[in-house]
């Protein structure tokens, strides 16, 4: 008995009217189309609360980027493993061990870019947010390698 897969939001997205003739190159690279549009909208809030946090909260800039952080990786361990990198799991035991090595990586790259932070801003003195955008635009590559590699592999 063959199953077929259930189509997602973004499945019955691309299957519309107008937006259907995108569906074959949507389907050819659905997992960085979804990795962009959520790692987007995840550039955008830690943009908006690192900003928010410096400007209005007049936080520290590695307390900022950490706080930051900590809203960030629970916005993208949810939205990586349900949509972009079909993390499903069958246990308990292994959506544990998905969260763990999803976060372990995240903290690696929180410890890349606040070093880039700390080298940059507060020793060399270059201006906060285009620092904040480039150690941003490391983290996404590295997040996307991490994830696509380590955490939410097929085939186990």
């Amino acid at each position: 008995m063959e199953t077929t897969k259930k189509k997602d939001i973004f499945d019955r997205i691309m299957a519309l009217p107008v937006l259907n003739i995108f569906e074959p190159f949507y389907k050819k690279y659905k997992e960085a189309l979804l990795y962009l549009f959520f790692g987007g909208l995840a550039f955008f809030l830690s943009i908006f609360l690192y900003w928010f946090m410096s400007a209005v909260m007049h936080l520290n800039a590695l307390v900022n980027n950490t706080i930051d952080w900590i809203i960030c990786v629970a916005f993208q361990f949810f939205t990586n493993r349900t949509w972009v990198f079909d993390g499903k799991v069958e246990s308990t035991e292994e959506f544990l061990k998905q969260a763990k090595d999803f976060t372990l990586g995240r903290v690696f790259t929180l410890v890349v870019e606040n070093a880039i932070i700390f080298i940059f801003f507060t020793n060399l003195g270059f201006k906060e947010m285009p620092v904040k955008l480039v150690a941003t635009f490391v983290v996404i590559v590295l997040n996307y390698v991490i994830s696509k590699l380590f955490v939410f592999k097929k085939g186990e």
